[in-house]
């Protein structure tokens, strides 16, 4: 496949991050991006945005528990 070159303007931060995650994966910094972008518009970025919406709607209930008892420890006592 042809690949042509192209240029972004991001803050130091961003650009360590990047390259840092490309050099985890063991892939340049090209390929890394070209990977994001690939996730995001074939659609696997959202949709573990929304079984993590999912998940969270399903079992709110839990965390709202948990977290009340952090609150107030010993409200729960048995």
């Amino acid at each position: 496949m042809a690949k042509t070159q192209l240029g972004a303007r991001v803050d130091d931060e961003i650009k360590k991050l990047a390259e840092a995650r490309a050099r985890d994966r063991g892939v340049s910094l090209g390929d890394y991006i070209a990977g994001l972008v690939r996730e995001d518009t074939g659609g696997l970025r959202q949709r573990g945005l929304d079984a993590a919406r999912r998940f969270l709607d399903e079992h709110q209930d839990v965390f709202d528990e948990v977290e009340d008892a952090d609150r107030h420890p010993g409200a729960h006592a048995a």
